[in-house]
């Protein structure tokens, strides 16, 4: 299938947009990436999203599929040869899902400690929270992966893909904000696995360098930032 039949709308410092570009590696499927810029929002985004106006989409013989995990689902449908994402149990595969949802709700508390800039009970509530999700990662993983390298067992699958996506963010917020979030001994089998994923050849060829990612960290404070903390 020809690159341009498959196009993926969205921004190479997205964790979203990550999960999509993994998935397409995974199943070496050929596609075009159409890079937003930062800030603004393409007619052709505008156009396949018309209910979120947000990224990732992916455009699909003309027709699109937005969010990230729905895409990525999409991906493992569509594109069934092995490597699968999804187990094929039932209960397995609902269990995978119910992790992936969890990552996003535990991302909120991530984002937090990026815009918590100063020290005080905020950030350190912030901080504790995150530490507290990882540390429910960490019982998932030994759960998950029946003793494999990734929380799909022997390879890279949808949790993975979830969670692996915001690596990137994770050591950002470490630099930034002088925390240590996934640390060996405190969460020894995330750590490794973070290791594992990063070094996957579908992974490195799109996950981002992190001098580039640290530069559009400070673009994304400034935007988001609360008004009240602005000059």
């Amino acid at each position: 299938m020809g690159s341009n039949q498959v196009q993926l709308l969205g921004a190479w410092p997205s964790p979203y947009v990550l999960r999509c570009r993994i998935a397409l590696n995974i199943k070496s499927t050929n596609y075009q990436f159409l890079e937003e810029t930062f800030g603004s929002k393409s007619d052709l985004l505008l156009k396949s999203n018309p209910v979120h106006k947000k990224i990732p989409v992916l455009i699909h013989a003309g027709r699109p599929i937005c969010e990230s995990l729905i895409i990525v689902e999409y991906i493992d449908q569509v594109w069934p040869s092995a490597p699968t994402l999804l187990p094929s149990d039932p209960y397995d595969r609902a269990t995978a899902r119910f992790w992936a949802a969890f990552v996003d709700q535990w991302y909120v508390s991530l984002k937090a400690v990026l815009m918590a800039e100063e020290e005080n009970d905020k950030k350190a509530a912030a901080v504790e929270e995150t530490k507290r999700g990882l540390g429910v990662f960490e019982e998932a993983f030994v759960k998950c992966s029946k003793g494999g390298g990734f929380f799909g067992g022997e390879r890279i699958g949808h949790v993975d893909i979830a969670l692996g996506s915001l690596l990137s963010w994770i050591r950002v917020i470490e630099i930034k904000r002088k925390v240590s979030l996934i640390d060996e001994s405190a969460t020894p089998n995330l750590f490794h696995w973070a290791l594992r994923f990063a070094a996957d050849d579908a992974v490195k060829s799109v996950f981002p360098d992190i001098h580039k990612h640290l530069q559009i960290a400070d673009v994304v404070i400034a935007k988001f930032k609360p008004a009240s903390h602005q000059n």
